[in-house]
C-alpha cells in the first residue's frame, strides 16, 4: 500500500494499525507510511520485535500443518492480519486442498486487501471483531463457508493481547469451545510478555494503533486455557476432544512459544 491515494473509504492512512505493522516486520509492502514509522519506532525500543515475529510465523506454518496432518480440514485464523506470505491457506492446500480457510480481521484495509488476494471457494476473508465473537461465529460469511458440525481449529495467535478482561477474553475461549465439535482445537501463541522496561513511549505508539492493548506474561495468558491441554507444537484443546494417538502428527521439537493453561512444554 505504498500509494496512499489508494486507502479504503473511511480508513485513516495517517492512523498505525498492529496488523499492517506486523506484515511491515515480515518484510511485506501492505502498509502505509504511519504503520512503518510505528513498526521502526518500535524497533527502537524492542530489537526482538521482528525476529519474534519471524518465530511466531514458522509457529503458524508447523501448527497448520500439524493440524491438516490430524485430518482438520476447517480453519478459522482469528486476527489473521494480511493474508500474504506463506499464511495458512498456502501452508494447508500443500498439504489438502480442500481445506477451508477464513481469514478474520477487523482492519477495513486488511480486509479490503485480503480480499484483492484471495480467491477460490474454499478461502474467505471476514471482517469481524474477536471481541463480538457471538455476532462473528454467526456471521453469514462464516457460517456459508465453516461448518461446526465438523472439526475446526481455531487460531489465536498473540490476539488476547488485544483483549481486555472487561472485553470478555474469558467469554470468548469458552465461546470457541462450546461451539466447536469434537476434534476442534484452539491453537495459541505467546509472543511478547510483559516486561517491566516497558516503556511509555512504545506503549503510546501501540495504543495509537489499536484500541486496546493489554501486555500480558506466559502465565497470565495461562490463565484463560485453565482445564486445556497442551500438544505439540502448541496445538491446544480440552482433554475430552483428544483424538486417537495414530491421528495425530508426530510432534516437531522448537522452541515453545504455544501455552495452555498452566501447562508450558520444558
Amino acid at each position: 500500500m505504498a500509494d496512499e491515494s489508494s486507502a479504503v473509504h473511511g480508513v485513516d492512512p495517517s492512523v498505525p494499525n498492529v496488523a499492517r505493522m506486523y506484515d511491515y516486520y515480515l518484510g511485506g509492502k501492505d502498509n502505509f507510511a504511519a504503520d512503518r514509522a510505528a513498526a521502526e519506532q518500535i524497533l527502537t525500543y524492542f530489537p526482538e520485535t521482528r525476529p519474534s515475529a519471524q518465530e511466531n510465523r514458522a509457529f503458524l506454518a508447523r501448527a497448520v500443518r500439524a493440524l491438516v496432518q490430524a485430518g482438520v480440514r476447517q480453519i478459522v485464523d482469528l486476527g489473521s492480519g494480511l493474508p500474504t506470505r506463506g499464511n495458512v491457506h498456502e501452508i494447508a492446500h500443500r498439504i489438502a486442498p480442500d481445506t477451508r480457510v477464513a481469514y478474520v480481521d477487523y482492519d477495513t484495509v486488511v480486509c479490503a486487501h485480503g480480499r484483492a488476494l484471495l480467491g477460490g471457494d474454499n478461502v474467505k476473508m471476514i471482517q469481524g471483531d474477536i471481541r463480538e465473537i457471538d455476532a462473528l461465529l454467526t456471521s453469514p460469511g462464516l457460517r456459508k463457508l465453516i461448518d461446526f458440525d465438523q472439526p475446526v481449529a481455531f487460531l489465536m495467535l498473540a490476539v488476547l493481547h488485544f483483549v481486555s478482561d472487561e472485553d470478555g477474553a474469558y467469554d470468548i475461549v469458552r465461546t470457541l469451545r462450546a461451539v466447536s465439535a469434537p476434534g476442534s482445537h484452539l491453537v495459541i501463541s505467546h509472543a511478547i510478555d510483559a516486561r517491566p522496561d516497558t516503556t511509555p513511549e512504545a506503549l503510546e505508539i501501540y495504543k495509537q494503533a489499536t484500541a486496546a492493548l493489554s501486555l500480558r506474561t506466559s502465565e497470565e495468558i495461562g490463565r484463560f486455557f485453565e482445564g486445556y491441554e497442551l500438544l505439540e507444537p502448541g496445538l491446544v484443546f480440552p482433554r475430552d476432544w483428544r483424538p486417537d494417538p495414530e491421528q495425530t502428527a508426530a510432534p516437531e521439537r522448537h522452541r515453545p512459544i504455544g501455552y495452555a493453561g498452566v501447562a508450558r512444554r520444558p
